[in-house]
């Protein structure tokens, strides 16, 4: 099992990229409901990276902030890669920031929950000087609040063994 500990030692390690590389960040968060944006805020020097978050829990916000297609959510639905990615590119209008972080699953009961995507799947995507650093799918397992730490813990994870390939 994640503990705090473990998040804040990943975090602390994107935090430490993202700051040699003078690189900001910002989130659309839907499942995660803004942890990994406060999660990173308690990282050191977290005001020379962090630009900001959005919550976009209900549908409505991905498609009338983020500008996410209806069609693409009624397609896939709002918990998918497809719009986790649609929702960082939103994300990319709103605040400005080098890297663009969006996350968006199933971590309790409900949505669109299947035998193909069981409670416990989230899905991270990052956009990067516009192009797709990174998009992700992963099944966690535990209570609500543990499969949303372990997902936020998993995002600053990918962030760190992505900016850590970066020349």
């Amino acid at each position: 099992m994640m503990t705090e500990k473990d998040l804040r030692i990943a975090i602390d390690r994107a935090a430490v990229l993202l700051l040699s590389q003078s690189l900001s960040i910002a989130f659309a968060e839907s499942a995660t409901a803004g942890r990994a944006a406060a999660e990173f805020s308690l990282a050191c020097n977290a005001g020379k990276f962090l630009s900001g978050g959005l919550v976009c829990y209900d549908a409505s916000l991905k498609t009338t902030l983020l500008g996410v297609p209806k069609s693409m959510i009624e397609k896939y639905t709002p918990e998918s890669a497809e719009v986790t990615e649609a929702i960082a590119r939103g994300l990319t209008q709103l605040i400005s920031a080098d890297i663009h972080i969006g996350i968006t699953g199933l971590p309790c009961p409900g949505g669109s929950e299947s035998d193909q995507k069981p409670v416990g799947t989230m899905f991270v995507s990052a956009i990067k000087g516009g192009n797709l650093l990174f998009s992700e799918r992963r099944v966690f397992r535990g209570d609500h609040q543990q499969i949303v730490l372990q997902s936020v813990c998993w995002t600053a994870e990918l962030l760190t063994r992505h900016l850590d390939q970066q020349p």
